[in-house]
């Protein structure tokens, strides 16, 4: 018997997280130390995964399959494709950043504090996200994906209303408070699209018999399992509410900016750029391979949606006062280009979404971790606050830029590449829609390029005025991403590679291909 790969990738980070709780209180730096370690540990798995993955081989690969709960055909099932190996890297990547970043966040604000546990209980619900996150992104029985979608909710839960930013221009009590609200509203909203997901979760075992994704896609395939038609847009429906809240797509995102602006920077990176990628990886698993009638009769509609969401989150992105909400208004008009790519339907198109999940993440969390180390250092997270940090911590600034040009998608950093691939294939097939979708590359360049101004340049206001750069841990956290970013930005083909595959079959899934160029229209 092989050894268990994918198992042991989020095992790890679940034995660490209990481990991590277990420290004694009064060792609060063994327990950071012990976090830290953990992630490289998981990270190193990751690597092996990737690895011993073969782009060109079987789909889903370094699979496990045991028996679970037989009376309902639960199975414990674990697969990766091309899409969720990159995914999987993703998350064991960025979580060592997350762990640095936020090394003083969870500390006492006083001296001899008796809170339980703060420090440990702050990494061990990081490790367990990650351990969430990680077999979300492995799990080929549909059941055992819903435990871990659903499970991934309440160590968040807890970091965002528990550990909240310190950073807040009303006071401590005013900002328990918001981050009571944002907790719950982010709760509340995720479990009521993970109920309509149970709903049809149920509904797809009463059609198909089984929760295995590759038998149910394979009878699908082979026309050996029949769904009426509307049985299967009920189904869609009832999975894709629940990926959109979680992604989340426009009218369904109202959640994120309050998670985000309440929770420290490490945890809305962790929101943002690692656990809202499991609703678009699903969108790409789940709808399209179960139901790919359905997917193409809702296409039109979700273009829409995600055209709506691009545009309006990049307009409230623009009037935003605040530094963390102004980025999470980017990142729901990034996820419409994800969502875009997706449900384009060509092979450029979803290559293209694939992508930009992975760059997506590395330069969000670039920017919001620079920006978490300049709030951190000036108490606050409103822009008109500062001014003229470049003049007094000029690597602070220069990472800030590099993180927001990233965001923007300039040519050769990452997210262009993906941005451009998504663009092109949706304008192959839907040419009004990608028309309007570079709108948001408009006004992107507008909402990055005043907040570095306002925040960077002009005169140099007395309270940034001896505001320190960043220290060796803060360079050591931000440097990795920034030369990701500009090596992907360059040189994409190490992922595109892996997930082109994959990108392949799902579009046999939906008995789509590419649209011919009109040799004609082009003389």
């Amino acid at each position: 018997m092989s050894f268990p790969l994918l198992t042991a990738t989020a095992v790890l980070p679940a034995v660490g997280a209990v481990a991590t709780a277990a420290v004694p209180a009064a060792r609060r730096t063994a327990a950071k130390w012990l976090a830290l370690a953990v992630s490289l540990g998981t990270l190193a798995l990751a690597v092996a995964t990737l690895v011993r993955f073969d782009p060109d081989g079987a789909r889903y690969q370094l699979t496990e399959s045991h028996s679970w709960i037989a009376a309902f055909g639960v199975r414990y099932e674990l697969g990766v494709d091309g899409i969720g190996v990159a995914l999987v890297g993703l998350t064991a990547l960025l979580i060592p950043f997350v762990i640095l970043a936020g090394w003083h966040d969870a500390d006492p604000l006083e001296t001899g504090s008796r809170r339980w546990r703060p420090t440990q209980g702050f990494f061990a619900l990081i490790l367990a996200v990650e351990a969430m996150v990680i077999l979300s992104f492995e799990a080929t029985d549909v059941f055992l994906f819903y435990i871990f979608f659903e499970a991934m909710l309440i160590p968040l839960y807890f970091l965002i209303g528990g550990f909240g930013d310190r950073a807040h221009e009303h006071g401590e009590q005013a900002a328990a408070t918001q981050r009571s609200y944002a907790a719950v509203k982010f709760l509340l909203y995720n479990l009521v699209g993970g109920l309509i997901m149970l709903a049809a979760v149920i509904g797809l075992y009463v059609v198909a018999g089984n929760f295995s994704l590759a038998e149910i896609a394979e009878a699908r395939a082979n026309g050996s399992l029949h769904m009426a038609t509307g049985t299967e847009r009920w189904l869609f429906l009832g999975f894709f509410f629940a990926f959109a809240v979680k992604a989340p797509l426009w009218p369904l995102h109202t959640w994120l900016p309050n998670a985000m602006g309440e929770s420290t920077a490490p945890v809305a990176v962790l929101i943002t750029a690692v656990v809202d990628k499991v609703g678009t990886f699903a969108m790409l698993r789940f709808c399209l391979q179960l139901f790919p009638e359905a997917s193409k009769w809702a296409t039109p509609v979700i273009l829409v949606l995600a055209v709506i969401s691009i545009i309006y989150g990049a307009l409230l992105a623009v009037g935003q006062r605040d530094i963390k909400r102004l980025v999470a208004y980017a990142s729901i008009s990034h996820f419409g280009f994800i969502i875009m790519g997706i449900f384009a339907m060509t092979s450029q198109g979803q290559s293209g979404a694939t992508l930009y999940m992975v760059n997506h993440g590395i330069s969000t969390a670039a920017l919001l971790l620079v920006a978490g180390f300049l709030i951190s250092r000036r108490g606050s997270r409103l822009i008109a606050d500062y001014g003229g940090v470049q003049k007094v911590a000029p690597v602070l600034a220069g990472t800030f830029l590099i993180g927001g040009l990233a965001t923007l998608s300039l040519p050769g950093l990452a997210p262009f590449v993906s941005e451009f691939l998504v663009l092109v294939g949706t304008f192959t097939r839907y040419p009004a829609i990608g028309i309007v979708a570079t709108l948001g590359i408009v006004l992107a360049a507008l909402y990055v390029l005043v907040l570095y101004q306002r925040t960077m340049t002009g005169p140099v206001k007395p309270e940034v005025s001896a505001m320190p750069d960043l220290r060796v841990r803060e360079l050591v956290v931000v440097a990795p991403l920034i030369v990701l970013l500009v090596f992907l930005g360059v040189y994409p083909k190490p992922v595109t590679n892996i997930v082109n595959p994959a990108v392949k079959q799902t579009m046999s899934d939906v008995h789509k291909t590419d649209p011919k160029p009109d040799l004609e229209a082009a003389k």
